[in-house]
């Protein structure tokens, strides 16, 4: 190779200790940019073709070497629509490719991206921080589950909830076995139980189902408040649901402890106005303070209250949902009172959980998932194309996107750069002595044509 071949190759290290500084100047200047992913230096050595005997060190040549793959540290964020990738994969993002009456349009090129500092536009779009739109698959709200298998760009706009009617009641309660549901008699000292004859003889109280407005007085005097739940007619106006508990039978008396439950029709009801209804069912509890025989729900047949239908209701009780322990004060204890129904109510905000889940808070206080968002694997993920704003796309080396694969999202949190500021110094400093041991190469080199030359002279 000789004096001329010395600096050929110094040249070529130059070259390549150069492209070594601009990579690692990225990564210096992108330490700090969302789920960036720094790119190291290969060199690749060359080697001419020469006998065996006679091989040379050859020239270099560097390439880049992604880091795709290289997870950042992942941290908390206060942005409810931020979200970071703990493990493989990229969210599915597009860039719009123009504007048509005010209204972007997407051509459907898909591009992939680490960077989920996403935020809500004005149009309803999740954008990140450089300008990539999230895709993702809308839910089902009959489902909740994904519909389709093809990620789109989501949309929330405008977005309106209708109205929901109850139709569910889950309860759960304990009713005291010694309840504040006595007859009490001035001419005995204490209080005498109702028994199931009591109820028998007045049907006010539980013969016909019915309390009248007339006998409202004695039948909460000897009842017990089950508690009271708001619920929704078919147009979202909300309505009272207030339960009452009467004991119709009690095992001090020989038989075993029965309760009826009912619920109020008409706060205002006078004379023979129903004001209260008997949802008809025995509530018997055995020895062990379960009911026997088991009451899992009861169906409530056109309910009208204060003059309002809310249809027909299901309360559910659920297995072991009612029982019959002591309580100090004798009141029923409410475990669980719920039911499904809503008022309308307008988006007011969006955010993603730890499911990947985009969900819609409303203003009717109700949350409810919108979308999937979707993770992209490679089976090539360092043959990616890169592109402006931490963007990739697929390339045929790389594989096309498989999706649905991928690590788990966290919700509110972002992903650092992957670039180690203490590796990237000690990598500066290598650098720079080898393109000084290079240039020392040449001047070398210089002197000994130099040196030549003046034996010619």
């Amino acid at each position: 190779m000789g004096i001329f071949g010395a600096l050929t190759t110094s040249v070529a290290g130059l070259r390549a200790e150069s492209y070594a500084l601009e990579n690692i100047s990225g990564n210096i200047a992108n330490a700090q940019t969302t789920g960036f992913k720094r790119i190291d230096t290969s060199f690749l050595d060359l080697i001419p073709e020469t006998a065996q005997n006679q091989q040379k060190a050859g020239s270099v040549l560097a390439n880049s070497r992604s880091t795709n793959t290289v997870q950042g540290t992942v941290q908390p964020a206060s942005v409810s629509t931020y979200m970071a990738i703990n493990g493989q994969g990229f969210f599915v993002v597009q860039k719009p490719s123009g504007t048509v009456d005010n209204s972007l349009i997407f051509d459907g090129l898909d591009n992939y991206t680490r960077r989920g500092d996403f935020t809500l536009d004005k149009d309803g779009y999740l954008v990140n921080g450089a300008g990539y739109y999230l895709e993702g698959l809308p839910i089902d709200s009959t489902t909740g589950n994904p519909a389709g298998s093809t990620p789109q760009v989501l949309q929330f706009k405008n977005d309106f909830l209708p109205a929901q009617a109850t139709t569910k009641v889950d309860y759960r309660a304990n009713l005291a076995s010694t309840p504040l549901t006595a007859k009490y008699d001035a001419s005995v000292s204490g209080s005498e139980l109702l028994s199931a004859a009591d109820f028998t003889s007045d049907p006010t109280i539980a013969g016909t189902g019915q309390v009248i407005g007339s006998d409202v007085q004695t039948f909460l005097d000897e009842s017990i408040a089950g508690g009271a739940l708001t619920t929704y007619d078919a147009s979202g106006a909300p309505v009272n649901l207030q339960l009452r508990w009467a004991k119709v039978d009690s095992s001090t008396t020989g038989g075993a402890d029965t309760w009826n439950l009912f619920y109020q029709t008409d706060p205002n009801a006078t004379g023979t106005d129903v004001a209260w209804q008997n949802v008809g069912t025995a509530f018997t509890f055995g020895a062990n303070k379960q009911l026997n025989p088991a009451v899992p729900s009861v169906d409530l047949t056109g309910v009208t209250i204060n003059g309002v239908s809310l249809g027909n209701l299901t309360v559910n009780f659920s297995t072991g949902g009612l029982t019959q322990y002591a309580d100090a004060n004798g009141n029923v204890q409410v475990n669980q009172f719920q039911q499904d129904g809503f008022p309308a109510g307008s988006l007011q905000s969006v955010s993603i959980n730890n499911e990947g889940r985009v969900v819609g808070n409303y203003s009717n206080g109700r949350s409810i998932d919108l979308a999937q968002v979707v993770l992209a694997t490679f089976n090539g993920t360092d043959f990616l194309k890169r592109l402006d704003g931490g963007a990739f796309a697929a390339t045929e080396e790389s594989g096309q996107a498989l999706l649905g694969r991928g690590g788990s999202i966290v919700g509110s949190s972002l992903e650092d750069s992957n670039t180690d500021i203490a590796d990237e110094f000690t990598k500066l400093i290598v650098t720079q002595q080898a393109y000084s041991a290079n240039t020392k190469v040449i001047t070398t080199s210089n002197e000994m044509v130099q040196d030549l030359l003046n034996v010619l002279r």
